[in-house]
């Protein structure tokens, strides 16, 4: 029921942004992003997500980031995440100064749900080398969801913790057992039983949970939270979930273009010639948002 309750007020309480054929959008999720240490599963990835970013913003790509963009459990402050990424983040401001970035809290970043922490971290930052302040996202407004309106159909964005109990109200402490104990033991290979992306009981029973208010809504949704791809196909319920970009091989995606909606996957290929080469590919989709 509380399940139900979370996701009900999302819908409701929605930032609502219309689009069209001409719309192009483009959602990760679960970035997590840290500072560049042993515990930072992003940083393998993060060339990987510059060239992808940086195709979507030559393309005219809005950038919609479906939460835990930064590691904020088991790294305290976010100063050392920006600095240890600067370029990802230099990137980021530019799609916002160009009114094409939105971001939603996930439970790893769930203090950018506070006014102060936003104002605090993301408005603006020093740099390191003319010892400035200089503004990074002014004004920015950190959602808990969006709804994007469309002609045949409004799709609910979020991240996924909503009711999601160790992940939502317990958050407090789950952020804490990760800080001062997991984060030690996920270095020497450990998993957190508490998150869905590694404990596939949770992950089953989230999904569960949320297919049932799909159904019982009509409502498309589309997710991140348990790292794990997906894509309705034709029959299925309305859910689509990005996957992560902390996997060792890739990270995925999903697109909105030209009314059409596909997951997409970036990766290190080989060529021929046995040239190293970042590689696009469409692994699921594309389907008409309105025959879904």
């Amino acid at each position: 029921m509380h399940t139900k309750k979370k996701l009900s007020h999302a819908l409701k309480n929605a930032k609502k942004i219309p689009i069209d054929d001409q719309t192009k959008i483009i959602m990760f999720s679960d970035i997590h992003r840290g500072d560049n240490s042993l515990s930072d599963d992003f940083a393998h990835n993060q060339t990987l997500y510059r060239y992808a970013l940086e195709h979507y913003y030559k393309e005219g790509f809005t950038y919609i980031e479906l939460g835990d963009g930064d590691e904020l459990w088991e790294h305290k402050h976010f100063r050392h995440i920006r600095y240890a990424h600067s370029d990802i983040f230099l990137l980021l401001k530019k799609f916002y100064d160009d009114h094409r970035f939105e971001m939603i809290y996930g439970n790893h970043n769930m203090e950018f749900k506070y006014r102060s922490s936003v104002k605090r971290n993301l408005y603006q930052y020093k740099d390191e080398f003319t010892d400035t302040i200089e503004p990074l996202f002014p004004g920015i407004k950190v959602l808990e969801s969006i709804v994007l309106e469309h002609e045949s159909k409004d799709i609910l964005l979020i991240h996924g913790h909503q009711g999601d109990f160790t992940n939502d109200q317990l958050w407090m402490g789950n952020r804490f057992f990760l800080r001062y104990f997991w984060r030690f033991m996920h270095i020497v290979g450990f998993r957190n039983p508490a998150s869905p992306a590694k404990n596939i009981h949770h992950r089953h029973t989230l999904e569960k949970r949320y297919s049932k208010w799909i159904r019982e809504n009509n409502q498309m949704l589309i997710m991140g939270h348990t790292h794990r791809p997906k894509f309705s196909e034709i029959g299925e319920l309305p859910y689509f979930n990005t996957g992560t970009c902390v996997h060792p091989r890739n990270i995925t995606g999903i697109e909105i273009c030209e009314d059409k909606i596909q997951m997409v996957e970036w990766k290190i290929g080989i060529c021929d010639d046995g040239v190293l080469q970042v590689q696009r590919r469409v692994s699921r989709g594309p389907r008409l948002l309105s025959d879904i």
